[in-house]
């Protein structure tokens, strides 16, 4: 037994002379410490959708990015994430996750230290990787194979599940939503978009919490199909917009959102405005509900105790390398299919994810670990 494993056997939260009772304070501290980690992880993944818009319209003189700076300073921490994902899994095994957790500090801090001081773009992206770097540790810590095992169904089919979410839950198009967001409402003439992302976050917190509470009456499956179904709609209605108010003769066929946008309103734009703001508040909601917190907690749920360290690790990985590829690659996908077309094939993306949730994600909620194993295994 390792040091790791022997520090985590131990009680985190126990009375002086040996109580085992935990004492509220001590509860409450404890679950507060353990959220600055994915609240870190959010401030990092989120802070490109104010810089962006703000370093593209920097004065000359001063640091600014082009179109291709800006969409690795987007899409790079991510990269950084899927670097995390494996080398969380190996920390836990060496450190545990408590001491795993606090060395989390250190790329964060180091990160946007070097952000702040950046003279170049180049710091700038390194600051971004390094954050991401955190951030998938965090992912792997925070909610906590030998090939060989592959062989069997109790191993093998829980992990094409969570792979297959994680691949899913970045193919709706929501890391590309989030790190453009103030850009997609400038685009949408969005007056204020500084307080449209703020609005966003707010309902992404509070449906959320919905699902949290929810979760364990209504079952894993049918927030995770409710979800994609509004998914669908919104990013369809998303499509929508751009297709009437950017698909007549005289607009561009390649719509840059990196690009900085004129304020003033167009006929068009300004009547059609509340459907964009509208289909975007929807999809987050609908996102917030079930594709955002349930893969994470089912990837917790359904892998065998002797391969969850690795298992979890792939699926951290492949969640940020397709998070990777999704941002990366968003705006040069919006430039090839018009932005209409990109949040079209999002929602075609959405009801592939609806068909898989109720043909192969089989409902945890009130099950031991020993029955969903047993359910995999056809016994």
């Amino acid at each position: 037994m390792t040091p790791g494993d022997q520090e985590e056997t131990q009680p985190l939260l126990r009375l002086p002379g040996g109580s085992s009772a935990p004492r509220g304070r001590r509860v409450f501290l404890a679950a507060f410490a353990a959220a600055l980690g994915p609240l870190s992880f959010g401030f990092a993944l989120g802070y490109s959708s104010p810089a962006i818009p703000s370093l593209r319209r920097a004065a000359p003189s001063a640091l600014r990015l082009d179109d291709a700076a800006a969409s690795w300073f987007g899409a790079i921490v991510t990269l950084g994430a899927a670097a995390g994902g494996v080398l969380g899994g190996w920390l836990v095994d060496r450190a545990g996750r408590k001491l795993s957790l606090l060395l989390c500090a250190v790329p964060f801090v180091a990160g946007f230290t070097v952000i702040t001081a950046a003279q170049n773009v180049w710091m700038l992206l390194g600051g971004r990787l390094l954050t991401g770097l955190a951030c998938g540790i965090a992912s792997l810590v925070a909610p906590g194979f030998h090939l060989a095992q592959l062989r069997r169904p109790g191993v093998y089919k829980p992990f094409i599940i969570g792979i297959s979410l994680m691949a899913f839950q970045q193919l709706s198009g929501i890391n590309a939503v989030m790190f453009y967001a103030e850009t997609i409402f400038e685009e949408a003439k969005f007056k204020d978009s500084s307080l449209a992302s703020v609005i966003v976050g707010i309902i992404q917190v509070l449906f959320t919490a919905v699902a949290a509470l929810v979760m364990d009456r209504a079952g894993r499956r049918l927030l995770l199909a409710l979800s994609g179904v509004v998914m669908v709609f919104s990013t369809s209605a998303f499509g929508a917009y751009f297709k009437l108010t950017q698909g007549g003769p005289s607009n561009s066929s390649h719509v840059d959102l990196l690009a900085p946008v004129s304020m003033e309103p167009t006929s068009g734009s300004v009547g059609l405005a509340w459907l964009a703001v509208g289909s975007m508040c929807l999809f987050i909601a609908g996102f917030a509900m079930g594709w955002g917190p349930i893969p994470w907690l089912l990837m917790s749920e359904i892998f065998p105790l002797h391969v969850k360290g690795v298992a979890t690790g792939v699926c951290v990985l492949t969640n940020w390398f397709m998070a990777f590829l999704v941002t990366k690659e968003f705006s040069s996908l919006m430039e090839v299919l018009r932005p209409y077309g990109a949040f079209w094939l999002a929602a075609a993306f959405c009801i592939f994810s609806v068909l898989f949730t109720l043909a192969c994600v089989p409902e945890t909620k009130g099950k031991t670990l020993e029955q969903i194993t047993a359910h995999f295994e056809g016994r």
